[in-house]
């Protein structure tokens, strides 16, 4: 058992987007009326990997979660899902919350659920709280156009194309951050070196065509602009991100680098010549450095 007094918050936190931001804002409200530490729990897996075999395609990567999780300042604990998808209410309560995390306070959202088959929600939950003495915080819904904020809100959002909206419902840029792979140098033939990068399997892909795009160097934000997709002016490609770091010059290769999407520009198109591609990149640079300097102070434009 952990020797002080935590205020743990529960919840799936796939996406950490606003809604599950506020509950952990619960927890520092607890931190500084009781003195209890915030502690998020998590999970090593997706329940639905266990559950159903398959888990929804990821909109942030769990090593970018952890990075977010520990800029609030707030503590977490892995628990292998595996060890708990039995249990009931009751047992995963006294178990892992009281006796594993020395639960004081606990912060949930409203539709979070519980125990073997999801048989608990926020009432069996307020009922064990009493029972024990711990102080339970239950989030309303965050609503972003008059819907409940989720992470398959989100998931569409950018599979569709719609990053703004992502953005907003993420209150930060959508991001992924990926081992910089050896391309075909195609780019500086055109006076455009890019930076190659695969996604992880079981990422969401975004649509297929050009963004604008925030690139992380050195913890310096560049403008860039990033295509997604199988690069249909060249042959044989794979699934991948290419983007173009804006105002930047160096060797990247074998470094993992963190690209944002601001705004979706155009479809992928197959250019004739090297020069029409050459001349819509330099269309598609002075659009994304505009999108750059107009984002907003939360990073959504």
């Amino acid at each position: 058992m952990l020797e002080r007094k935590t205020a743990v918050t529960l919840g799936s936190f796939d996406g950490l987007h606003k809604g599950h931001m506020t509950v952990i804002a619960c927890a520092f409200e607890m931190q500084q009326k009781h003195g209890f530490s915030p502690l998020v729990l998590l999970f090593d897996s997706h329940p639905m990997l266990t559950v159903a075999g398959k888990a929804p395609d990821m909109v942030l990567q769990p090593a970018l979660r952890n990075e977010l999780i520990a800029e609030t300042g707030a503590g977490k604990r892995i628990v292998s899902f595996r060890e708990v998808k039995n249990m009931t209410c009751r047992e995963f309560f006294e178990k892992i919350l009281i006796d594993q995390l020395n639960a004081g306070g606990i912060c949930c959202g409203w539709n979070y659920r519980f125990g073997k088959n999801n048989e608990g929600g926020t009432e069996e939950l307020k009922a064990l709280c009493e029972e024990y003495g711990v102080e339970l915080m239950i989030t309303p819904p965050v609503d972003y156009d008059g819907k409940p904020v989720s992470s398959t809100r989100i998931r569409q959002a950018v599979e569709s194309g719609n990053i703004p909206l992502a953005n907003a419902m993420l209150g930060r840029e959508f991001r992924y951050k990926q081992v910089v792979v050896s391309g075909y140098h195609r780019g500086r033939l055109i006076g455009a070196p890019t930076i190659n990068q695969r996604f992880d399997e079981g990422f969401v892909k975004p649509k297929k065509g050009v963004y604008a795009s925030v690139t992380v160097v050195d913890g310096r934000e560049y403008p860039s602009v990033t295509n997604i997709g199988l690069r249909p002016s060249f042959e044989n490609e794979d699934f991948r991100s290419e983007t173009c770091i804006l105002g930047f010059s160096g060797n990247l290769y074998g470094l993992e680098i963190e690209v944002r999407l601001l705004e979706y520009l155009r479809d992928e198109i197959k250019f004739g010549s090297m020069e029409e591609l050459s001349a819509q990149i330099r269309a598609d640079a002075k659009k994304s450095e505009e999108i750059f300097e107009n984002r907003g102070e939360s990073g959504n434009v």
